[in-house]
């Protein structure tokens, strides 16, 4: 398998929960799934330390890994454990960190068309980026092909695509007013 670096420019295949020519890193931050219904995807941001790109630090800290001596955040957040089952780079990298197939804990207490416990239903992607930042046309490309493969390997998704923000309101303003809902709603058409 070849692992693409920089934007997607098709649609990948998704096999057994795994997208075929992105990086992977196994976190073991993921639990499994009550059942196997994938019916939404969640859409946020991340950047470490915050409003900072280009590091390997989402990664790290996704593999509980993160060097707490590099930056004073880094100690507020060390005992978290959480991902998410892909990141968008700035430069469009597509990296996954847990199966489709399985639980990432990325949506924390959430609740989407009456429905809790989203991570139980749902995929996560995060963008490398801040909610007043704008993101980069990379990305959109990356995230444009990969929801569009998310979308023929689990076809409840359809049209059930969302912020961070909407089903965690009082907790989450990701993705944030920097992302360009139009724009990524007509690459999908």
């Amino acid at each position: 398998m070849n692992v693409l670096k920089g934007p997607l420019t098709f649609i990948p295949k998704i096999i057994s929960g795994m997208c075929q020519d992105v990086i992977f890193y196994k976190t073991k931050n993921f639990g499994t799934r009550v059942n196997n219904e994938i019916s939404l995807l969640v859409i946020h941001n991340i950047s470490l330390p915050p409003k900072i790109f280009g590091d390997s630090y989402i990664e790290r800290f996704f593999l509980n890994s993160l060097p707490v001596d590099k930056h004073p955040y880094f100690l507020e957040i060390q005992n978290l454990e959480v991902s998410s089952h892909f990141c968008i780079k700035r430069d469009g990298t597509v990296v996954q960190f847990v199966s489709c197939l399985d639980k990432a804990w990325h949506a924390g207490v959430s609740l989407y068309k009456g429905r809790e416990k989203c991570n139980e239903f749902s995929i996560g992607i995060e963008l490398e980026g801040a909610d007043d930042i704008p993101y980069t046309d990379a990305q959109y490309q990356s995230l444009k092909y990969l929801t569009l493969s998310l979308r023929q390997s689990y076809p409840n998704i359809k049209d059930n695509i969302t912020g961070h923000s909407n089903i965690a309101p009082t907790r989450k303003t990701d993705p944030g007013i920097a992302f360009d809902w139009e724009r990524f709603w007509n690459s999908i058409k």
